[in-house]
């Protein structure tokens, strides 16, 4: 995928602070400002899903009205058309690909909530280990901008592992008995597995990445002990299952 400079940047921002130790609400709100900011986005919201409550809550916020979002909690993600869904896809979407936006337009739940803080346009990301929705971002621009693209569900894609591994890690080990092996690779070790994935050779992943051929061999060394894997295929497949 083509990242322009900027993105770049924002990037390598968005890895650091995944990168450290922070507390789970940290993560999401953390990363809420970057994301805000690489997808030139107005709005952000992220919750966690309660299995036992069937409820979404923890949410925390980005140029959202409070009392609003209140109501979210209370009434209106029990009619909610589309997070249900988007959820269910268990990967970044855009709104429009679960309820085409007249039909949106035309429901409760956008004229009496999101209307209101001025949201239109919407893509959500949702992290799952096994089964468990553990945390999401909901991304929103105005009605005045235009709808989120193809190029924004790649960013969204290529932030998600480590978005996911930064909320393990603030649980504290709890789910790591459950959590796919994907999440112990680190950012670097994640990019070259999904070129080994998108079948490249050690030569041409050298190159794009501009190392030496053997560093790329001391990763895959790395990848294979990780993933518990003895050749690419083994890669490959781990990474279509999670």
């Amino acid at each position: 995928m083509y990242v322009t400079a900027a993105e770049s940047r924002v990037l390598a921002r968005v890895f650091g602070l995944l990168s450290e130790d922070l507390g789970e609400r940290d993560v999401r709100e953390a990363v809420g400002h970057h994301l805000l900011e690489l997808l030139q986005a107005d709005y952000y919201a992220s919750f966690v899903w309660e299995e036992a409550t069937r409820t979404f809550g923890k949410a925390v916020f980005l140029n959202m009205d409070p009392k609003n979002l209140a109501n979210y909690d209370r009434y209106y993600q029990h009619h909610d058309p589309i997070t249900f869904k988007l959820q269910a896809r268990r990967e970044a979407t855009l709104v429009t690909q679960v309820m085409p936006q007249r039909e949106l337009m035309r429901t409760e739940f956008f004229n009496d909530f999101l209307a209101r803080d001025g949201l239109h346009w919407g893509v959500n990301a949702y992290s799952f280990v096994g089964d468990r929705n553990i945390g999401d971002v909901r991304i929103w621009r105005g009605r005045h901008r235009q709808n989120f693209d193809a190029h924004a569900l790649e960013l969204l894609r290529l932030i998600e592992p480590a978005f996911t591994g930064a909320l393990v890690r603030a649980a504290g080990g709890a789910m790591h008995a459950d959590a796919s092996p994907v999440l112990r690779l680190s950012v670097r070790e994640f990019e070259i597995a999904r070129m080994i994935s998108d079948d490249l050779s050690d030569k041409e992943i050298a190159h794009r990445l501009s190392v030496e051929v053997s560093t790329v061999r001391t990763h895959l060394k790395r990848i294979f002990e990780k993933l518990g894997v003895r050749r690419r295929s083994g890669v490959a497949s781990l990474l279509s299952r999670h």
